[in-house]
């Protein structure tokens, strides 16, 4: 589990963690430039870690399981925060927080069971964080840089996370309906 812990990728990823709370309190205290920056870098660290798990073959479990659960800490506290301070509709964060815990209980569920462990992000739920981290970007870039271009994305990309939400959502539930009803000896 040390060795685990110390592996670069995962190493990046703990610093995910820790810029966290600093995000949060720049965000809260008025400082969105700060907040820009730290969430920028964030999302260096996410794409640093998996490109290092890749070239120096430190890809671990503890990695499998830490990186996504630092991703939807990052995106659902920012979603909370900015839905906190009236920029972002609640609409838009119930929705990506409810699509979310569903697809935590089930995984949880599922995994209890059936042991079935294999929850491999789809077209959709890539195509929905890409959403979301646009829509975030573009509603903290536009606390201090209100070109048109930046308003008409953050809109673009908040009704797009909205929308992307809801369809891998479903589809997320079709898949598992799909894999529960395989025989045991087929399911991946």
């Amino acid at each position: 589990m040390m060795k685990e812990l110390r592996a670069a990728p995962n190493q990046l990823t703990l610093l995910r963690l820790c810029i966290v709370p600093f995000l949060v309190i720049a965000i809260l205290d008025g400082n969105y430039r700060t907040g820009f920056a730290l969430f920028l870098i964030a999302g260096l660290t996410d794409g640093l870690d998996g490109l290092l798990a890749r070239l120096l073959h430190q890809r671990t479990v503890l990695g499998q399981y830490l990186d996504p659960v630092a991703d939807k800490l990052l995106l659902s506290t920012l979603f909370l925060v900015l839905n906190h301070l009236g920029l972002i509709s609640r609409r838009v964060t119930v929705l990506v927080f409810a699509r979310d815990l569903g697809i935590l209980v089930v995984a949880a569920i599922l995994y209890a069971s059936t042991g079935m462990r294999d929850f491999r992000p789809s077209i959709y739920g890539k195509a929905n964080t890409l959403a979301q981290i646009i829509a975030l970007v573009s509603v903290l870039l536009s606390q201090f840089y209100k070109p048109t271009f930046v308003l008409a994305v953050r809109t673009i990309s908040l009704d797009a996370t909205m929308a992307l939400t809801v369809l891998s959502g479903f589809q997320y539930a079709w898949r598992v309906t799909r894999r529960l009803a395989l025989p045991v000896a087929v399911r991946p």
